[in-house]
Order: C-alpha cells, then sequence, then structure tokens
C-alpha cells in the first residue's frame, strides 16, 4: 500500500475513465480506482491495461472496483470489492498475497469482519451526504469513522462527499486516505482539483 495520507480517486460513469485518470495522476491522485457498472467486460479490460500503464507511469496504483477477472487479465495492482461481491477469500485464492484486495464497509462491524477476512484495506463511508452513488442508509459521521479506526490496524479510506474542504478533518479522524469521484471529475479542472485535495490531506499530518 502507499504511504499515508493519499488520494484515491474512482473514475465516473459519464466520463471516460482514461481521460479522467490521467488528469487525476496529474494532479498527484496516487490510487486510481476503475469503476464502471454499465461497461462490457472487454471495455472494462481495454480501460483497466491502459489506466495501468498510466498508473506505472505516476508510481501510483491501479485498483478494479468489483471485477477479480478484469484485475486478473489487466494485470492491475488490486480489487475493490463490494459488500454484495465475491468473498475475500475466494479473491485471494485467484489474485495471489501480492494483489492487493479493498473492502467497501458500511459499518463498523463489517469493517472489522473485512479486516478479519483478509482485507488490504477498507473503503469506509459515505461519511458525508453524497450524489455520486444511491444510498439506503444515512451518512456515517467522522464519530463512526473514529471509533473503526481505534479497531483496525489496516488503512482505511474514507469515502462519500468529500471535498479539499473537509478531507483534512478524516485524515486527522483517522482515515489513512480519501476517495472522491465528483469532486475531481466534476471540477473545472480535475487536475488542480486533485491537486488541491492532496494539499488539504497532506496539511492536516504537518
Amino acid at each position: 500500500m502507499l504511504s499515508s495520507p493519499f488520494l484515491c480517486v474512482i473514475t465516473d460513469e459519464a466520463l471516460c475513465p482514461l481521460s479522467l485518470a490521467e488528469k487525476a495522476l496529474m494532479g498527484g491522485a496516487t490510487m486510481i480506482q476503475l469503476r464502471h457498472k454499465q461497461a462490457s467486460g472487454s471495455q472494462l479490460f481495454l480501460w483497466a491495461v491502459e489506466i495501468r500503464k498510466l498508473c506505472k507511469k505516476h508510481q501510483a496504483l491501479c485498483i478494479i472496483n468489483d471485477r477479480v477477472d478484469i484485475a486478473m487479465a489487466s494485470q492491475a495492482d488490486g480489487v475493490h470489492l463490494g459488500q454484495q461481491d465475491m468473498p475475500i477469500e475466494a479473491a485471494r485464492k485467484l489474485l495471489g498475497k501480492h494483489r492487493i484486495i479493498g473492502v467497501s464497509a458500511s459499518s463498523v462491524n463489517e469493517a472489522v469482519q473485512a479486516e478479519k477476512d483478509g482485507a488490504d484495506y477498507i473503503g469506509f463511508g459515505h461519511i458525508f451526504p453524497t450524489s455520486s452513488k444511491e444510498k439506503d442508509y444515512s451518512p456515517l459521521g467522522t464519530e463512526t469513522l473514529r471509533q473503526a479506526a481505534a479497531l483496525l490496524s489496516l488503512p482505511i479510506i474514507a469515502i462519500g462527499g468529500i471535498s479539499h474542504e473537509n478531507a483534512a478533518l478524516l485524515i486527522s479522524s483517522g482515515a489513512s486516505a480519501v476517495a472522491v469521484i465528483s469532486a475531481v471529475s466534476r471540477a473545472p479542472d480535475p487536475s488542480f482539483a486533485a491537486h488541491k485535495l492532496l494539499c488539504a490531506i497532506n496539511k492536516s499530518r504537518s
């Protein structure tokens, strides 16, 4: 994993993943998560291969959302699994011990269980209200993030409603990183937006 704190940018399904990934990396993102629920397997594979090349150039990590097969075929750095995706143990058998497995958790109990099951990091949220993904539960808030951080030894990537104004608070609350979609993808200048986020989280540790 990357040294903390770091910035993960998740691709926006409304935009070209390659263009967004390149701009985010230029702005200092150190993890790109390729997420596109509607794309075909062949299209995901092509994007994954190219994003992996971009990440390698910028010394960043390329993570594939949900699709263990695409992560394997593209030789990505790892996969990010939701609670309804392939079990961590099964994914680990396929990916091996050197690939990264991240897991989404929307409660402290889910996060603790994911650590027990062998996850490498936890995607924790949503912390604040967000319009990037439909959610059927209330924002967790920073106090729940602190509770999770106190119990986990794994890196926590906070997600949900994050901007350069509140990113530092999440790092000081125990997160190792923040993950964003619209804060970068919908910005007039995605590279500059990523840079502002990175500056904000770095200031939290200064």
